[in-house]
């Protein structure tokens, strides 16, 4: 169930809380060759599944880090909705570990929970601690500390 909230400065009472956690999303191979195609990064552990069969651990291929971290804007608009808002940015990221490789196949989720919300001239600043979780496996996929911006309407 996603988080409803009027403004992003109420992101400041979930402050060192669990938002939530998103709902599965496949990784398949069809997804991760458009990513190489679109980012030009068609290493062989990534793209050529009889290479991977033959000389990868477990014989897949493995998304790209950088795929599994660009499914954060898409997974936590389920973990959370503001109401009255303009433009939201992301603003970057302080930290960001590719903690365990993701398997073709595996399906993915976000936990995320708020670091710090800081208000600004017309906007509010929010850090995020983000674990992209592989069903099935202890290890996440990931964990990051993201930063959006939201803009108040």
């Amino acid at each position: 169930m996603s988080v409803v909230l009027e403004h992003g400065a109420d992101l400041g009472a979930y402050i060192g809380r669990t938002l939530g956690c998103s709902g599965w999303v496949v990784l398949d191979q069809g997804k991760i060759d458009a990513f190489a195609e679109l980012t030009g990064d068609n290493h062989w552990i990534h793209v050529d599944v009889e290479r991977a069969a033959r000389e990868m651990p477990g014989g897949k291929t493995i998304a790209h880090g950088l795929f599994v971290l660009s499914h954060i804007p898409r997974l936590q608009a389920s973990i959370f909705t503001i109401r009255q808002r303009g433009k939201g940015l992301n603003y970057g990221s302080n930290r960001v570990r590719f903690t365990s490789p993701v398997p073709v196949g595996s399906r993915v989720r976000l936990h995320q929970a708020v670091k710090a919300c800081v208000r600004l001239d017309g906007a509010t600043r929010i850090t995020f601690d983000c674990t992209m979780e592989i069903d099935g496996q202890e290890k996440p996929a990931l964990v990051a500390e993201t930063i959006v911006q939201i803009f108040d309407k």
